[in-house]
């Protein structure tokens, strides 16, 4: 009869306790707001480290939560005042919304949004033009991208030159150049509501309209006259008649509302 083999408890008790940790230690993701190698290295920069709002101006309505920006209550947009977003650019963040909510992503001066919404409660859902991931009220998505709500989406925003693209969930939905002809009506009814596809020099700005939003991973790059990027046309998504109407009569709502307001402002200075 063969004698057991004897293994010293302090032995035993390291390599049991070595192998308990290889089977139930989790894979760690990437933290929020990490880097990846590959974006450092094609020059993206974080716009939050996930810890505090350093070089963000708001009027104490947002917080940092477990990395994530969120709202806390009514008090406005979320600023970006360490820098200006570059003229040439690349804009990378990750957005979730609760039900019914509306934010959006300001990128350039006058009108310039990237639209973040629930599209399947939020009645600016219901026109493409105004629904997730639209350059807002100018140019609709090929379809619809987003995830559930209460799910991260992953937006990506790029300019350069006259080129404006949107992306959601690694999709590109929106390429519009706003100088060719065919897009003429796109670009007047931005006009209408103030807006000037030539500006330039905003801050980004994350919007308050007092719902639930989500923000991570937000960071930016300035496009150089080397970069190239992707030119593959997208068609927008088709609009149906009554929600072209419903559409004009809201434009003439907004135009109306901001002329009343201009005149207010130009009687108050007499």
């Amino acid at each position: 009869m063969h004698k057991p083999v004897s293994i010293p408890f302090t032995s035993f008790a390291l390599a049991t306790l070595y192998l308990a940790v290889l089977c139930i230690q989790p894979c760690q993701a990437d933290p929020p707001n990490a880097i990846s190698s590959e974006e450092q290295k094609a020059g993206f920069q974080p716009l939050s480290d996930g810890q505090d709002l350093k070089g963000w101006k708001h009027s104490g309505n947002w917080k940092i939560e477990d990395g994530v920006i969120t709202r806390q209550g009514k008090g406005g947009s979320l600023v970006y005042t360490a820098q200006k977003v570059p003229d040439e650019f690349e804009l990378r963040f990750d957005w979730k919304v609760a039900k019914g909510s509306n934010s959006g992503v300001y990128y350039r001066p006058t009108q310039y949004e990237y639209q973040i919404l629930d599209n399947s409660v939020h009645k600016d859902g219901q026109n493409p033009r105004t629904s997730a991931a639209s350059l807002y009220f100018c140019m609709q998505p090929s379809n619809d991208m987003t995830q559930p709500v209460g799910q991260w989406n992953t937006g990506r925003i790029v300019c350069k030159g006259t080129i404006i693209q949107h992306w959601l969930n690694g999709q590109k939905v929106i390429h519009l150049d706003y100088k060719d002809p065919k897009w003429t009506f796109n670009v007047d009814m931005l006009k209408q509501r103030g807006g000037n596809l030539a500006a330039r020099g905003a801050n980004l700005s994350l919007q308050d309209h007092g719902d639930p939003v989500w923000y991570r991973n937000i960071r930016i790059k300035e496009i150089s006259a080397t970069d190239l990027i992707d030119m593959t046309p997208v068609s927008p998504a088709a609009i149906s008649p009554e929600v072209l109407e419903a559409e004009r009569k809201k434009l003439t709502g907004i135009v109306q509302r901001r002329e009343q307001a201009q005149q207010r402002q130009q009687e108050k200075k007499k």
